[in-house]
């Protein structure tokens, strides 16, 4: 499994990026997908997760209504548009593969972390 994500950058308050993931070596189709952040002396968080299809996705709770998850099977890409960017959004944020745990569709992440694409928002 090879994941790369690219498109983070530095932002202003209320503005906006866009992430992508591009995933390779393995089946992207057959695998839920998510977006994780961690910032300077925190733990890694789970901010938005899609189910294999994007019938289905959960968001957490600080980014809802302001974070979209999406993907596309086709390019093998994934993707998490973030609106009204706030400074408690600077993190790095990376990507990986899901398989279900926990009895969600999402849960236990299968790849090593990569380098991940580092998102600071200026206030």
């Amino acid at each position: 499994v090879q994941l790369v994500e690219s498109g983070g950058g530095l932002v202003q308050l209320g503005g906006s990026l866009r992430l992508s993931c591009a995933g390779s070596r393995f089946t992207f189709s057959s695998y839920a997908m998510s977006w994780h952040r961690q910032a300077p002396g925190k733990g890694r968080e789970l901010v938005a997760a899609i189910s294999k299809f994007s019938l289905s996705t959960y968001y957490a709770d600080a980014v809802k209504g302001r974070f979209t998850i999406s993907r596309d099977n086709a390019k093998n890409t994934m993707y998490l548009q973030m609106n009204s960017l706030m400074p408690d959004d600077t993190a790095v944020y990376y990507c990986n593969a899901e398989i279900p745990s926990g009895g969600r569709w999402f849960g236990m992440q299968i790849a090593s972390w990569g380098q991940g694409t580092q998102v600071t928002v200026s206030s």
